[in-house]
């Protein structure tokens, strides 16, 4: 199996800040938790999540488990009453006590729509600092050993 194509984009979140504008598109995101939030700003990033297009969460990071839950919470109220199709299901994952590197692994391999292709993957750094050098680093570094373990 070869690795798809994609486009990653890095957005640094910090805890209680104002969330960004976005186009809504396909995609996976992955939610980097290393700060402590209140459950209204997770609430509206969960809210965020699912308008913004996002058909595959993944969480990763401090108390990551409620994140898994807030974006099916969210993702139930976006839909109204409306049953659940592939279209408009929103998959969550949380990835406790797991490295970084693993996340990662997960989105390349396991992270797959059954009527779509999500290009698109967007990082949610919920972090103090803005680190999308090391991030992308870890993300990319994976991603060839990938590509290179998928080409022997």
């Amino acid at each position: 199996m070869s690795l798809r194509e994609e486009s990653v984009e890095y957005i640094h979140l910090p805890a209680g800040s104002s969330l960004p504008p976005f186009e809504p598109i396909p995609r996976r995101v992955i939610v980097l938790v290393e700060q402590d939030v209140t459950s209204q700003w997770q609430d509206a990033v969960s809210k965020w999540i699912v308008d913004s297009g996002c058909l595959w969460m993944m969480a990763w990071g401090r108390d990551c488990c409620s994140w898994d839950d807030s974006v099916d919470w969210a993702n139930l109220k976006h839909i109204g009453g409306a049953e659940l199709t592939d279209d408009n299901h929103v998959m969550t994952t949380w990835h406790a006590d797991e490295p970084l590197s693993e996340v990662f692994f997960f989105n390349q391999m396991c992270a797959w729509h059954p009527t779509l292709d999500l290009h698109l993957v967007t990082i949610l750094d919920v972090s103090e600092q803005e680190r999308s050098s090391d991030i992308l680093s870890v993300y990319n570094q994976q991603r060839k050993s990938l590509e290179l373990g998928n080409s022997e």
